[in-house]
């Protein structure tokens, strides 16, 4: 499918420059729009502003190329109302602050003044990427979450084998593997807790972390049929590619379609059009929708075309 017209696309991301082209999800975004000859504006969070009521930002018309080296090109700094645009691809990586949630509000008058954001800007505030599992217990492996020392020890004496990790964090920063008789349990939970000034989440150990945390991709609400599993180094019990984890292809499990099939009509009905499902073993473990990754891997592996899928859904809503 592609769209007759010219459609005008946005998008807000962390410096391009600093990007790492062969796995950068953002990039491959850029590439497929571009391969359709939609006009593409590039921005930072901190190039967005509103004056009056309306949502505005100083950007750049941009060109990219799939090379090492110089694989962008600027053009002038130019205002753009960014209700005048079919489309805003929020991409900014997290930390999830307040300044990322003030960034959704600017987007919010964005939306109401017809640009079709991904992802939703109310959906980016309201679904929590550790949280928003709570939605689908059937999917999800016994958990916790509590900033309370008491029910977080508890909880590891009842289970005997837990992980601990903040609801804020990416990439597999802080996150604790813990047991009943350690030693440290205790300043772990204080200081992931911060005093208990933190809400903490606590899930039962899933040992097929040793076969991979799987990325699973879905595209307005449907599952892309190969995952990459991303398998801990020697060690670790981490699959974060970030905390040295390698990626390996996987095709979905009969498991894995039945819980992408359990979050699929939620995430469309909430303006969801592109998530990364994590799954260990049997198990949903998050639900990542700010700037999920693994595309340029996964259209290496298996030929194909994930970010043009998405390009497809933008351009039949933005035709509706």
């Amino acid at each position: 499918m592609s769209t007759t017209r010219k459609l005008r696309l946005g998008i807000i991301m962390d410096p391009i420059e600093d990007i790492k082209v062969y796995k950068d999800s953002s990039f491959a975004m850029l590439l497929a729009a571009q391969s359709r000859g939609w006009e593409l504006h590039y921005m930072l969070a901190q190039d967005l502003y509103v004056e009056g009521a309306q949502a505005r930002a100083s950007s750049c018309r941009i060109r990219v190329e799939d090379r090492v080296e110089a694989w962008f090109e600027l053009g002038a700094h130019e205002t753009i109302e960014l209700g005048a645009l079919d489309a805003i691809l929020m991409r900014k990586d997290p930390p999830f602050d307040m300044e990322y949630i003030n960034t959704t509000y600017i987007l919010d008058l964005a939306e109401r003044a017809g640009s079709l954001i991904i992802n939703r800007p109310q959906s980016l505030r309201d679904a929590n990427e550790k949280m928003f599992i709570t939605r689908f217990p059937q999917c999800c492996a016994p958990m916790l979450v509590s900033r309370s020392a008491t029910r977080l020890r508890e909880f590891v004496t009842l289970h005997q084998d837990v992980i601990l990790k903040p609801l804020d964090g990416m990439g597999g920063a802080s996150i604790f593997r813990v047991r009943p008789g350690d030693a440290n349990l205790s300043v772990i939970i204080e200081t992931i807790s911060e005093q208990g000034a933190k809400t903490v989440m606590a899930q039962r150990f899933i040992p097929e972390i040793s076969a991979g945390d799987k990325r699973i991709l879905l595209v307005d609400g449907v599952a892309v049929p190969y995952a990459l599993a991303r398998i801990p180094a020697q060690g670790e019990t981490r699959g974060n590619l970030a905390a040295g984890g390698r990626g390996e292809g996987v095709a979905l499990s009969e498991r894995d379609h039945w819980i992408a099939a359990q979050l699929g009509p939620t995430l469309k009905a909430i303006g969801v059009l592109f998530a990364g499902i994590d799954v260990i073993g049997d198990y949903l473990t998050e639900i990542n929708i700010t700037s999920p990754t693994c595309i340029r891997e996964l259209d290496s592996l298996y030929n194909l075309d994930i970010a043009g899928q998405l390009m497809d859904v933008i351009a039949a809503r933005c035709q509706d």
